[in-house]
């Protein structure tokens, strides 16, 4: 009798964590509360780190073919003004892939085609797990019973899991930013594929996608809970004087297309990523801000580690301290820097401060900002069978 793992969550996370483990033999059921996976989301950027994740996996060729390189693009000021430009082409060079832009939906559909359909449970809801055996993990779901050697925590930010797992922890907080989001339409003409401007307390980027159309996002310093009535106009009022493509991207955009989510993180670092025959990954282990475009990318390498200790040791417990060991430290440096990149950037209000970073960037060298591009997304992935 083979190897046996439910995961719980059928995000970007919890299906690279089922291909992986069924890569290496492992028997997967991926169980996932909404009723319908209606690939809901809207764009992505995926680093050097993460593309390696997926070829391990054996699906970076096709997330690939529907991707978008990022080689033109950089960071501006309201007005239009250069601040630090992208050099897809070095990161190319250097890393063997440039950043890559896609759909969260194609992302996906990409993973889940890459496993049989009889492995998704959908429209059924994990709570809790029950781990008075220690050889096995028994999950009640409804009125019958899952029974696993193992379980991934993979049901994001708000996990239940986690929660039960570790009573005591505050859980995520409030970062002080929101982030309103879309895809346009229809095309627009770009003349970058990627791009960020930052003002004050606020910030908009674009990415750009295969079919000519692209992702849009903007993010406002605000109190928790705030929902405007008409995002779209509000967003053009608050944007009216921003450089071109600004306002040609959101009237490419309808408005029932825009979502609007609070940015929330793990501000409080978790003690472990194993507890017993779980293991934590993803949003659910060490949700971040998206300053350093990574909280994906870091869900790719936990499930391509996971996948791996487990083919190199049979007992499950000590593979999963092998995977707390490799994974915690990195993820929480990660999520570390993604804080301090938004209060650098798009947190920032004070005129001053602006114009010291301001300046500071302009006059770095362009090599500086492939290093600090390279310093999170140059990481090799473990060899999978």
């Amino acid at each position: 009798m083979g190897s046996s793992a439910v995961v719980v969550g059928g995000g970007i996370g919890g299906l690279a964590a089922a291909i992986g483990l069924r890569r290496i033999g492992w028997d997967v059921t991926v169980v996932e509360r909404a009723p319908v996976l209606d690939d809901a989301g809207a764009g992505i950027s995926l680093h050097a780190n993460g593309i390696r994740a997926l070829d391990a996996l054996g699906v970076g060729a096709a997330v690939r073919a529907a991707a978008r390189p990022q080689y033109v693009g950089g960071t501006r000021t309201p007005d239009g003004g250069r601040l630090a430009r992208m050099d897809g082409a070095a990161l190319e060079r250097e890393l063997g892939t440039p950043i890559v832009g896609i759909p969260r939906a194609a992302l996906h559909r990409a993973l889940r085609e890459a496993l049989p359909p009889e492995a998704l449970l959908i429209g059924a809801e994990v709570t809790s797990v029950d781990r008075s055996d220690p050889a096995r993990v028994r999950i009640p779901l409804g009125e019958t019973r899952l029974e696993a050697d193992l379980v991934v925590a993979a049901d994001g930010i708000n996990s239940r899991l986690r929660s039960q797992l570790f009573p005591g922890h505050p859980g995520p907080v409030y970062s002080g930013s929101t982030v309103l989001r879309a895809i346009t339409e229809h095309p627009v003409e770009l003349r970058t594929d990627f791009e960020l401007t930052w003002g004050p307390g606020a910030e908009f980027g674009h990415i750009a996608f295969t079919d000519g159309r692209a992702e849009w996002h903007a993010v406002l310093n605000s109190p928790a809970g705030v929902r405007f009535s008409d995002p779209l106009a509000e967003l053009r009022r608050r944007f009216a004087d921003w450089h071109d493509p600004i306002p040609a991207l959101l009237d490419a955009t309808r408005p029932e297309a825009v979502l609007h989510h609070d940015i929330n993180e793990l501000a409080t670092t978790l003690p472990t990523y194993a507890v017993g025959r779980i293991a934590l990954l993803g949003d659910a282990a060490h949700a971040m801000t998206p300053n350093l475009g990574q909280g994906a990318c870091q869900a790719l390498e936990d499930a391509a580690t996971l996948a791996a200790v487990l083919a190199a040791e049979p007992r499950v417990e000590a593979a999963l301290t092998r995977y707390d060991a490799e994974r915690r430290p990195r993820s929480q440096s990660v999520a570390r820097a993604a804080r301090q990149a938004g209060r650098m950037g798009q947190q920032l209000t004070h005129p001053l401060v602006i114009a010291l970073r301001n300046t500071a960037l302009r006059l770095a060298p362009s090599r500086a900002t492939v290093r600090t591009a390279l310093r999170h997304a140059d990481w090799t992935p473990p060899r999978l069978p």
